[in-house]
């Protein structure tokens, strides 16, 4: 179990870190960030709440990095990314157009392919979770390097799920994300 643990604790801090420097590798990077926060939180000051956002975020990647204070990293980041897909069900059941600045590239529609990701994301940092709780205990070199592989290939999953989504979903699932 405690492999299940490294994997999640790799994955999800190598895919906050990509967010996080994608939305401040710049001042461009980050206004834009900014800007796409009104349509996913209404009434949440777009400033703070820019910032609250890459504070969690960072602070997940290091927690995650941490042995000891990685089971509060999963937790931080189970719940930021259900916060997450919770903002994005919204805007999407109320119909609000709002841009996913994820991981500060470039913007795309928020919609259920992104609430997907961000629930799986969840699954994957409370089963993180659960399994360093269910059976805490020492990594073999051999099967900690295994599961950081492994944790590298859901890292790139994750991070182009909007370029696999556009090559597998049909045309016409694609407009109702």
């Amino acid at each position: 179990m405690q492999y299940v643990t490294l994997t999640a604790r790799c994955a999800l801090g190598l895919i906050f870190l990509v967010a996080v420097i994608g939305k401040v590798r710049g001042r461009d990077a980050f206004r834009e960030f900014r800007l796409s926060v009104p349509g996913l939180a209404p009434g949440l000051p777009p400033t703070a709440t820019s910032a609250a956002v890459v504070a969690a975020e960072s602070a997940a990647v290091i927690l995650l990095a941490v042995p000891r204070t990685a089971p509060a990293g999963l937790a931080l980041a189970g719940a930021v990314l259900l916060a997450f897909a919770t903002a994005i069900h919204l805007a999407v059941r109320d119909g609000r157009t709002a841009a996913c600045r994820c991981f500060g590239a470039r913007p795309s529609p928020a919609g259920r392919v992104h609430v997907a990701r961000n629930l799986a994301l969840t699954a994957l940092a409370w089963g993180g979770l659960a399994s360093h709780l269910a059976a805490p205990g020492p990594v073999h070199p051999a099967g900690a390097v295994i599961a950081m592989a492994g944790a590298g290939v859901l890292t790139l999953v994750f991070v182009f799920f909007d370029e696999l989504a556009d090559l597998l979903l049909a045309p016409s699932a694609r407009s109702t994300q």
